[in-house]
């Protein structure tokens, strides 16, 4: 038998950080055993589909690993619309399924309650099909439902405790739970991975594939992914769409390997691991069932792990679209023939060791491409206190007359000019990296000096100075 395992997401407009964790766990497996990844887009909800948003879904996939051809599909849920139906009537047709007029209302004034689930009003009552009426699947009176999970074991669920729950609407058209359950079998489904909030579901899926005559799936519910309120995940409160990390400077193996711990860790110690590593090593019984917490703060200490490890030369390249201004959200604060890739390339060895995302690099050279420095003006007025006007007329008399425009030089100049006046290089330094580049914080500032070179580092701490008049 060959491992077939799907991934189905529906095109809401924004990949899920827990969606994404989902399809790089089924890739992985399928992978390990010799399978196949199928592609399945959920998009009868015809408000959602909209072909930017499947793109969108290809789009972040791609990023993460799982690249266009190596997997099967994407299948479209709409076009097994004609399979769905077909099954509603083979369960109709079998006594699996009847047919039923009551409202939400009629129930809640039989049962007395708005919360009780279906009373079984129907079951016995012969209706067939018409407008208005749903078809309810009949849930055996007695016995249980065993899910058999790799994870989680085997959750039973009491047969009498589930209600007879509709599969299809009084239109006619089928519920997600019936359409899901087609489509897996239509496609050959094998392994349901997926998360641990669609586990009170699968006893009732379990049922419809009993009837349908097929052999279930073997199920794996993964844990729910939560916020630091130990809060699922949600779009409306937390960042979770993808999309918003990559297009902030994540790096796609920091994301990967990071998602793939909530919930499961690698041998030993370590949790920063090759992606091959990971692929060797993962499995589905080892995953810890407990809720998994999605903590942006490690991950954003891995990413800068993750880019200190790159290449120089891969750096850099990474770091291009957020300087010139392609492919990123934000363009630079400068037109894109002001930048200069040699200056950059220069300083690159230093803002790799700074940055945690990739598009923290534009605050921190933005001062080698701008014409003028972009003054933060708390830094200024922090960094510019009584006897400033002094230090920066000492320190451009003393740079002006440097024969060597070096970083050494630089240092041991600036060093004298703060002595002379009883200031440590620290409290020298602070007017001077203002002046010049806009901020108290930033790159080291003698090399940032050397590579923006004399004339322009002269004439930024003269225009300090004048304003400082």
């Amino acid at each position: 038998m060959t491992v077939r395992v799907r991934f189905a997401p529906s095109p809401t407009g924004m990949f899920h950080v827990g969606g994404a964790r989902s399809a790089l766990q089924n890739w992985i497996f399928a992978k390990q055993q010799g399978g196949v990844f199928v592609l399945r887009i959920e998009d009868t909800d015809a408000a959602r589909n909209k072909p930017e948003w499947t793109e969108g879904i290809l789009s972040a996939l791609e990023w993460i690993g799982i690249a266009r051809g190596s997997y099967e599909g994407p299948y479209f849920q709409s076009s097994y619309a004609g399979e769905h139906r077909a099954a509603a009537q083979r369960l109709y047709e079998s006594g699996r399924a009847y047919y039923c007029d009551c409202t939400r209302e009629d129930v809640q004034a039989r049962t007395g309650s708005q919360y009780a689930g279906y009373d079984g009003y129907c079951r016995d009552r012969g209706l067939g099909p018409g407008e208005g009426r749903a078809l309810r699947f009949r849930t055996p009176d007695e016995g249980e439902t065993v899910v058999v999970d790799l994870i989680r074991g085997e959750p039973t669920f009491e047969n009498k405790l589930i209600e007879d729950f509709v599969i299809a609407r009084g239109d006619g058209s089928p519920v997600f739970l019936l359409a899901n359950v087609v489509d897996d079998m239509t496609m050959g489904i094998t392994h349901v991975i997926r998360a641990e909030e669609h586990l009170p579901n699968t006893p009732k899926q379990q049922l419809l594939w009993d009837a349908l005559g097929v052999k279930p799936p073997v199920w794996a519910h993964v844990p729910v992914v939560v916020n630091e309120k130990r809060q699922k995940l949600s779009k409306r409160r937390d960042k979770v769409a993808l999309e918003a990390y990559r297009d902030e400077g994540y790096l796609a193996d920091a994301m990967r390997n990071y998602l793939m711990l909530l919930g499961w860790a690698p041998s030993g110690d370590r949790e920063i691991v090759p992606w091959s590593v990971i692929e060797e090593e993962y499995r589905l019984e080892d995953v810890n069932p407990s809720p998994a917490f999605f903590d942006e703060k490690k991950l954003r200490a891995f990413n800068g792990e993750y880019i200190r490890a790159l290449p120089v030369e891969e750096f850099i390249a990474a770091c291009e679209p957020w300087l010139t201004g392609t492919d990123t959200i934000a363009p630079p604060p400068w037109q894109p023939e002001e930048f200069d890739p040699a200056p950059f390339a220069a300083v690159a060895p230093l803002a790799q060791t700074r940055i945690a995302v990739l598009s923290e690099i534009v605050p921190n050279v933005d001062f080698l491409f701008l014409a003028d420095p972009l003054i933060d003006e708390a830094a200024w007025t922090k960094a510019m206190k009584e006897g400033s006007a002094e230090l920066l007329d000492a320190a451009i008399a003393a740079f002006d007359a440097l024969e060597s425009w070096d970083a050494e030089s630089l240092k041991s100049t600036l060093e004298a000019v703060g002595a002379e006046r009883g200031l440590k290089l620290g409290k020298a330094q602070a007017p001077v990296r203002v002046a010049v580049t806009g901020r108290t914080v930033g790159l080291p500032l003698f090399e940032s000096l050397q590579v923006l070179g004399r004339e322009r580092t002269l004439t930024r701490l003269r225009a300090a100075r004048v304003r400082l008049v």
